[in-house]
């Protein structure tokens, strides 16, 4: 008797929206962004569906991006434990959502919307109402996540995204503009220290320039903002034929900016992650930053992704 067996992608179905010669795909576990094409052309690093996301690449990071130092913080005097999840460092790393799978609340060929209701976890002991809404038009893609307060106590709240840009070429030709005036130095353990300005530091691309050598896993802040409200980071090829724009909106004050240097295999300096975050590493435990969400109280930050050509 011959048994047929359906094999599952590890990040289960895969949901696709196109518009404007834009094509996403989102996956059902952790709400993420598997690929991101204008008119073919990779806007992002994507990666296969039978492959689990490199570098947590294109998901959402909930109730908290980045990490917190040895799983610990204090919230409303109560001390608290989250699971070690970045054991190298002794660290819990980009909260709980993204091996959990997510329901489609709604869909048309354009957009996309996935919900998620967030239980009380180890050191977590909420009740979230979470969605992401990925949206295409001609503009590009825009990403609204949103959290609601489900249960009877205040509960801590921060937000980030995992997406990593991507051009024709070498990274180290790429040219970066990234309007942010100070960054973190980390420890060994990638706990931030102090806060410092960019002038004079290999970490200034107020205005534009290559990439070249420069390893970057690093948080920054003190964003300039467009006439409309956004900040706006912009990753192009040398010769500005090829390009692609972050934007991010209001609640938006960091930016964590990864070159991929210890990933692995192709993955290894394919793409530059540049991550919206509400709040910035180590945010549970210094509190900077971050939303206190009360009983039945929402939040909702919105960031996207455009094609771009320099002129």
């Amino acid at each position: 008797m011959n048994c047929q067996v359906t094999t599952i992608a590890p990040t289960g179905e895969q949901h696709t929206i196109e518009a404007g010669g834009l094509r996403a795909v989102v996956t059902e576990v952790g709400a993420g962004l598997r690929a991101l094409t204008h008119d073919g052309r990779p806007l992002v690093m994507g990666y296969s569906e039978h492959q689990a996301p490199p570098g947590s690449a294109g998901l959402p990071l909930l109730p908290w991006p980045n990490r917190v130092q040895d799983g610990r913080y204090t919230f409303d005097g109560q001390e608290r434990q989250l699971a070690l999840t970045e054991p190298k460092f002794g660290n819990a790393a980009h909260g709980f959502t993204r091996t959990l799978p997510w329901r489609v609340l709604s869909r048309d060929e354009a957009s996309i919307t996935l919900g998620l209701r967030l239980f009380p976890q180890a050191g977590y002991p909420h009740i979230l109402d979470l969605t992401v809404s990925y949206a295409l038009d001609a503009t590009g893609l825009t990403v609204e996540i949103g959290a609601r307060n489900m249960g009877d106590t205040p509960a801590p709240y921060g937000f980030g995204a995992h997406p990593y840009l991507s051009v024709p070429g070498p990274l180290e030709d790429a040219v970066l503009e990234l309007p942010a005036a100070e960054w973190l130095t980390v420890d060994e353990r990638k706990i931030p220290v102090e806060r410092r300005a960019v002038e004079g530091t290999p970490y200034d691309f107020r205005t534009a320039h290559p990439i070249g050598d420069v390893v970057l896993d690093t948080a920054f802040t003190g964003l300039t903002r467009d006439g409309d409200g956004l900040v706006r980071v912009r990753l192009t090829t040398g010769d500005g034929t090829h390009g692609v724009e972050l934007w991010a909106g209001e609640g938006v004050e960091w930016l964590q900016v990864f070159t991929g240097d210890s990933l692995t295999g192709s993955a290894r300096r394919a793409g530059l992650a540049v991550e919206p975050m509400s709040c910035p590493p180590n945010a549970f435990r210094t509190g900077e930053d971050v939303i206190r969400l009360d009983p039945g109280a929402a939040v909702t930050h919105r960031w996207g992704i455009s094609p771009f050509a320099r002129t």
